[in-house]
């Protein structure tokens, strides 16, 4: 590949403002279309949620009127794209449905990432993450069956599996347990900045669903899952994003983020099956290919650096979404009885992660637990989507 966004011009600023009639695009069918391109608008839309967000932050933080005004402008074209994204999802679609598509992303975009990471470290954040989401997504699947009577097949199509991951239970720990070593910005690939950025987007955006759509329910089960799960979401939002290092400038970070919608854009446009869709993300690369030049000049005015010195000279290999089966199951295999102490990974259940355990379950089985065991009362069996065979952790097995 030999695009750099750094040589290229976009649509000027001045020109990407749309109207009410352009903002209103037409959702994909759910029942018609390719899941990762669900996959895809997801994903991008909580990148676009974590732009704005930080330029927000940016805004807060500095006092320079000027930079303010300038920031206002690219964040409301930002706002713009986001609702674009957004509102390519189908308002037919229940909350649970979009739900397993949103964890449907934590796993294969997750396992995608740990399968390119570079970094040793980083990598097993992200392995250590998704066989979490794995597990989320299977419980689920399973509320599903009982709440819609349906199957979660139908939304992930076989591309990626439902079963056990590490059971949901395991994944309350002590806070200080959830924050890991930053890698050093001086030292680490350009790539890996990608990586860590990308998925703390997707995660905070998971987070935030699960904040806002929890309590939509009138089932009390349905409740406590989103609950449960929500708490989790928030400990993997700390997880990744003490990965990114805080001595990167506001104006560093600022690049970093344009980069990365540039990349993804691009990524998407490469892959993406539905044209319309397409041509979507066509288009938002071409306005981010301007935002991310109003953000180098910025960095060189106010940072006194050049921008390359810390961007890739040229876009990585296309993030693609694609099935991770063989992967994913390799991890099972591995890695399911692995809990955090400290920055690093350990086995035992220690001390601060059992007082966690016994605090938070208060010596009940927690909703992850008892929505398996109500599926159970009702269906006669549990609800797995296994297309490669059996569990590879024989106490995940069916009984």
């Amino acid at each position: 590949m030999t695009f750099n966004p750094l040589e290229q011009r976009g649509i000027p600023l001045d020109r990407q403002l749309r109207s009410w009639r352009e903002l209103n695009v037409k959702p994909i069918d759910p029942d018609h279309c390719d899941p990762y391109t669900r996959c895809r608008i997801i994903t991008m839309n909580g990148i676009e949620v974590e732009a704005i967000l930080f330029s927000h932050q940016l805004a807060r933080n500095t006092v320079d009127p000027e930079v303010k005004r300038q920031l206002a402008r690219t964040r409301y074209i930002e706002a713009q794209q986001q609702k674009v994204v957004n509102w390519l999802l189908p308002g037919v679609s229940s909350v649970l449905e979009t739900t397993i598509a949103y964890e449907q992303v934590a796993v294969d975009l997750t396992a995608w990432v740990a399968r390119m990471e570079p970094d040793p470290y980083l990598k097993q954040a992200y392995q250590f993450g998704v066989l979490e989401d794995f597990d989320h997504l299977y419980r689920y699947a399973n509320l599903y069956v009982m709440i819609e009577h349906r199957k979660a097949e139908s939304i992930v199509e076989g591309l990626t599996e439902v079963m056990p991951g590490r059971p949901t239970k395991f994944h309350h720990r002590d806070p200080v347990d959830n924050v890991r070593d930053p890698y050093k910005k001086d030292e680490t690939s350009p790539l890996s900045k990608l990586h860590a950025l990308t998925i703390m987007s997707a995660e905070q955006q998971t987070m935030n669903f699960y904040m806002n759509a929890g309590p939509t329910y009138m089932e009390p089960i349905a409740r406590q899952l989103y609950q449960e799960i929500g708490l989790i979401e928030e400990e993997h939002v700390t997880h990744y994003e003490s990965l990114v290092d805080p001595g990167e400038t506001w104006w560093e970070q600022l690049v970093n983020h344009e980069y990365n919608e540039c990349y993804l854009y691009y990524s998407f446009m490469e892959q993406e099956s539905d044209p319309k869709v397409k041509a979507i993300w066509e288009l938002h690369l071409n306005m981010e290919l301007e935002h991310l030049h109003a953000a180098c000049d910025l960095m060189r005015r106010l940072d006194g650096r050049d921008p390359e010195s810390v961007l890739a000279p040229m876009l990585p290999s296309v993030l693609t979404f694609e099935p991770n089966k063989g992967y994913l199951r390799e991890l099972l295999d591995t890695q399911m009885d692995l809990t955090t102490l400290g920055a690093g990974y350990v086995r035992e259940a220690h001390e601060r992660f059992e007082q966690m355990q016994e605090q938070i379950h208060g010596g009940e089985e927690p909703p992850s637990e008892r929505v398996m065991a109500e599926h159970d009362a009702m269906s006669g069996r549990e609800y797995r989507v296994q297309t490669e065979g059996k569990h590879p952790d024989p106490a995940m097995r069916e009984k």
